[in-house]
């Protein structure tokens, strides 16, 4: 794991193309031509920022090095501009000799599912808990409404229903937790993890007192897949995921490959507008603020479940009486990140929030702080930012998942998720359910 980052850069266009698997871990052998790795790249803050500038794909860095996503010819350019990067650790990670689920054909990489599998298992829990699960469809992805094929974007409530439960209203007596996962596709851990938190409650309602205590009062809302679209460009890589992180909208300017596509953490409406412009960089931010109908499928979702809880201004806090929780599942680092995210200010409920971030923290051990404080740049138009501005909802970043080894980076080996990554999470999840009724008095 790596020292606590001084500076993380989002993500910028490297235009590769992944071809094959590298084996091996933190300590294997450097890339082969065709194969991205990490490279480490001693450099300052401000050339860690002119790396990202100049379209390399800097996933994180620390207080003297960029760790930079790319193949040979990457580090070679690295090496043509007065760097000097060393090998660091692989993209891809070693696949166990029997895959556990390397047969099913809605599986990729060893065992994560693809979209038609997270659908096919939101009808199955509908279908198996009718007294604790409602699925909806919130809209539709890019493709989709191209007429490309595509998905719609689904969500479920799970809660022990009553009259007016997991209905689409404001006003309903429970208090609501989202949790949200792979709005950025290729960061495969989270959607993963939302599988496991729905079949929690749904499967332990009967015989778990925690699970029953939280679907007895609070509605629990998940969406387990918000950029579909994406998340099949990453799957069509098989073994060898594409490392596709916005969506597919492949409309704006001549971009190819992974470069294409709206980078849906950086298109919402609230704070809209000071993230990239350049079409094929990976946070580029897209035409208007909203345009992306993922965008519009979630913020409509958020908007018809949470009544607008907090004044207009950035320094109006919401009320100690708001409630409602929400989590957006990222990787990878290890933190918490709290508003805001649009500005290196902290916001009103600062001290609300780390109190929050405390209980949450006390399950994973994550890193508690605003952007400032752990990815150490401004990411405006983003999800939680959102919530947390527009509705007054007690909203948090989680990015899961270490820097390096068999569990880090984007492509962690799968079995990571049952070792390392749910063990981890699952009581912060709890926290954050419990915590929606009040989560600005803890």
């Amino acid at each position: 794991m790596l020292s606590r980052p001084l500076l993380r850069i989002a993500l910028a266009t490297t235009g590769l193309v992944l071809t094959g698997v590298l084996a091996g871990t933190a300590t294997a052998q450097p890339a082969s031509a065709g194969a991205p790795v990490f490279w480490r790249v001693p450099a300052t803050s401000a050339q860690v920022v002119s790396l990202a500038k100049a379209g390399f794909d800097v996933g994180e860095s620390d207080a003297g090095s960029a760790y930079v996503v790319g193949d040979q010819a990457v580090a070679n350019r690295l090496r043509a501009l007065g760097y000097q990067p060393s090998f660091f650790d692989t993209v891809y990670k070693d696949l166990p000799a029997a895959a556990p689920r390397a047969a099913a054909a809605d599986t990729f990489y060893s065992g994560y599912r693809t979209v038609a599998a997270q659908e096919t298992h939101l009808a199955q829990v509908a279908s198996a808990h009718p007294d604790l699960a409602t699925k909806y469809t919130i809209g539709q992805s890019w493709k989709k409404t191209k007429g490309q094929g595509g998905h719609d974007i689904q969500a479920i409530c799970l809660t022990k229903k009553q009259a007016g439960d997991c209905t689409l209203t404001t006003s309903s007596p429970k208090p609501k937790f989202v949790l949200m996962a792979q709005i950025h596709a290729r960061e495969l851990s989270t959607g993963e993890l939302a599988w496991r938190w729905i079949d929690y409650l749904a499967d332990s309602y009967a015989t778990d007192p925690t699970a029953k205590s939280i679907l007895d009062t609070t509605e629990v809302w998940v969406v387990p897949i918000a950029n579909p679209d994406g998340v099949d460009i990453v799957a069509s890589g098989g073994n060898s995921p594409k490392l596709q992180r916005k969506n597919a909208n492949n409309t704006r300017g001549g971009c190819s490959g992974t470069n294409i596509g709206i980078d849906l953490n950086r298109n919402s409406t609230f704070k809209w507008g000071g993230d990239s412009n350049s079409a094929c960089a990976e946070t580029y931010q897209g035409p208007s603020a909203g345009s992306e109908p993922e965008v519009k499928a979630l913020e409509g979702l958020f908007r018809s479940i949470y009544p607008a809880q907090r004044g207009p201004g950035n320094n109006d806090p919401a009320p100690v009486t708001a409630r409602g929780t929400m989590i957006t599942l990222h990787s990878y680092g290890n933190d918490i990140i709290i508003p805001w995210g649009f500005s290196q200010a902290t916001s009103p409920n600062d001290a609300q929030y780390r109190k929050l971030g405390a209980k949450l923290s006390a399950s994973n051990g994550y890193l508690v702080g605003t952007n400032a404080e752990t990815v150490g740049y401004d990411t405006s138009g983003t999800t939680d930012d959102f919530t947390y501005g527009a509705l007054g909802v007690a909203s948090v970043t989680f990015e899961v998942g270490g820097s390096s080894g068999t569990c880090g980076g984007f492509l962690p080996k799968y079995t990571c998720v049952d070792s390392t990554f749910w063990p981890k999470n699952k009581g912060a999840f709890i926290t954050a359910a419990k915590a929606a009724a009040a989560p600005y008095q803890q």
